[in-house]
């Protein structure tokens, strides 16, 4: 067997680093527990001192020493002031080492007393929680430890912030800790000069956090630190009014995109036929059951195709409404026209049985449907947050729009509803046949509607009453953008959904659904066929 044999030289050199390993570890061992020792001298602003120098050590072990104090499981043995980590024993307590984790005896509870710490302390383990991760090879890590020393402010955190931007890379990151350098620099004892080029720093971050620190800062004693606080919080409430109108616009369209897809069939229906259908709310709470259906199917037995579960769904939920809306219109509605009071009650009576069906089948609780992963999780725009599934919904609103456009302008089938909607006893004299006209138009409206089930799957509960949430705000949408009219569907479902939006925040969400329906009410008594009406002869007539 042959030896490794190294040369002389660089065995000599392998020793000598092995020996100053060895004599740099007690060293650099016996520095940290002197500073862990500290913390069971002295008072509560001792307590706060010992904790900064132990956080500007920057070993990683003291961050388990932090969350020991903070949980109140720190001791301090009478004997020695050494502090430990104590557990419950049957005579006492287990002593445990601190920083090493390792078991150093036991105490008698005459032997040791706890390290108390209150609120403000906490405070302090918090902030230097965060600084020891603000050297850690993780981002996210770094921008959160830079997030919470912003929060706390703590002047002692300066050198240390000093040098994590030094090291900083990453310029997101480094934007951070530059503010949270800016909110200490206020609370530090620096010259004036120093904290106005702070409060600028934290001026240009112009969110609420920054408002909370130069509202602080405004309150100084002195005058040019005051002038430039106080300019900044005007500036920046400027700003955040601005920014808190973009979000009720953005709510606005979020919720105008939700009443388009459910009030976009029902605009089709009413247009073409004149139905009052009051079992539309029920053809999409058929498409939020189809989407059940075909989720469990999945995970049950394809767990990996999750994420197409809602490409999946949507042409079963059309087929599945559609087959419905054409069944109720071949079997009730036909017999009924002309007659729209007992239309509205017959089908109200059928939204009652497709109701109870579900409750049987399904049950009556709410059930539980995912979003996939691509529909997941938020995304800040300026000042706001936008989320996921929402984003979507909106484009798939509009996407059902256009091609349903598409579909009328572009098609035969969508001439001859045109034509049925603009003249019927015309187009019956043509040669259309304005029955199955009728049949294949309700079965489109009740079609999309179960499209907008899956969509409403994924922002609101799937339960037997789903439909009935939108039944109504539907029908003030089509006689509001004028019935039968697409584009005035469209219109009026962001008008409606916008203006709710800014009513609420001063009226509340019920009060504001009344002053929009009473805005409805005034505005087609001056324009009775809403914001665009069809034209025809017998529209008109």
């Amino acid at each position: 067997m042959t030896m490794l044999r190294l040369p002389k030289p660089f065995l000599v050199l392998l020793l000598a680093l092995m020996a100053a390993f060895v004599l740099m570890r007690p060293a650099a061992a016996a520095d940290i527990h002197a500073e862990v020792n500290a913390l069971g001298q002295g008072d509560y602003a001792a307590l706060e001192k010992a904790i900064g120098a132990l956080a500007a050590t920057g070993d990683p072990a003291a961050a388990g020493v932090l969350d020991a104090l903070s949980n109140g499981d720190l001791y301090v043995r009478k004997s020695d002031g050494a502090v430990f980590k104590a557990t419950r024993a049957d005579d006492g307590y287990t002593l445990i080492d601190p920083v090493t984790g390792a078991e150093a005896g036991s105490a008698g509870r005459s032997d040791v007393t706890k390290i108390r710490v209150n609120n403000k302390i906490r405070g302090a383990v918090r902030a230097a929680s965060g600084s020891l991760t603000l050297m850690s090879p993780d981002p996210a890590k770094r921008l959160s430890a830079a997030s919470d020393v912003l929060k706390s402010g703590d002047p002692a955190q300066i050198p240390l912030l000093d040098e994590a931007i030094s090291r900083e890379s990453d310029a997101g990151i480094k934007r951070v800790l530059e503010q949270a350098r800016a909110a200490a620099v206020l609370k530090s004892d620096l010259p004036s000069a120093d904290k106005v080029a702070a409060v600028g720093v934290i001026a240009a971050r112009g969110d609420q956090e920054a408002l909370g620190i130069l509202t602080t800062a405004s309150g100084s004693d002195d005058p040019a630190i005051k002038a430039a606080a106080e300019e900044a919080v005007a500036s920046i409430q400027g700003q955040l009014q601005l920014w808190q109108g973009v979000q009720n616009i953005w709510y606005g369209v979020s919720l105008g995109s939700v009443l388009l897809l459910a009030a976009i069939g029902l605009a089709i229906t009413f247009g073409v036929m004149g139905i009052i259908n009051m079992a539309h709310g029920e053809m999409v709470m058929l498409g939020a059951y189809t989407t059940f259906v075909v989720q469990e199917t999945i995970r049950n037995h394809y767990p990996g195709l999750f994420d197409w579960s809602l490409a999946i769904a949507l042409p079963l939920a059309f087929l599945v409404s559609g087959a419905v809306g054409i069944l109720i219109e071949r079997s009730v509605i036909r017999f009924l026209y002309g007659r729209p009071l007992e239309t509205l009650l017959a089908t109200w009576g059928v939204s009652l049985i497709l109701q109870q069906a579900v409750r049987t089948w399904f049950g009556p609780n709410n059930r539980e449907v995912g979003n996939p992963s691509w529909m997941s999780g938020t995304f800040d725009l300026g000042h706001i947050a936008i989320t996921y599934n929402r984003m979507w919904i909106v484009v798939f609103a509009l996407g059902v729009f256009a091609v349903l456009m598409l579909v009328l302008k572009r098609t035969p089938f969508g001439l001859q509803t045109r034509a049925v909607t603009q003249n019927r006893p015309m187009a019956s004299s043509m040669g259309i046949r304005t029955p199955w006209v009728d049949a294949f138009t309700f079965g489109l409206g009740s079609g999309i509607a179960g499209i907008a089930g899956v969509a409403l799957s994924q922002i609101d509960n799937v339960s037997p009453n789903l439909g009935q949430s939108y039944i109504i705000d539907s029908f003030m949408v089509v006689v509001f953008g004028g019935v039968g009219n697409l584009w005035g569907t469209l219109v009026g479902a962001f008008t409606l959904g916008i203006a709710n939006k800014f009513i609420e925040p001063y009226a509340g969400a019920v009060l504001a659904k009344i002053l929009v329906l009473v805005f409805i009410i005034l505005f087609i008594q001056k324009r009775p066929r809403g914001l665009f009406a069809l034209k025809g002869r017998s529209v008109e007539a």
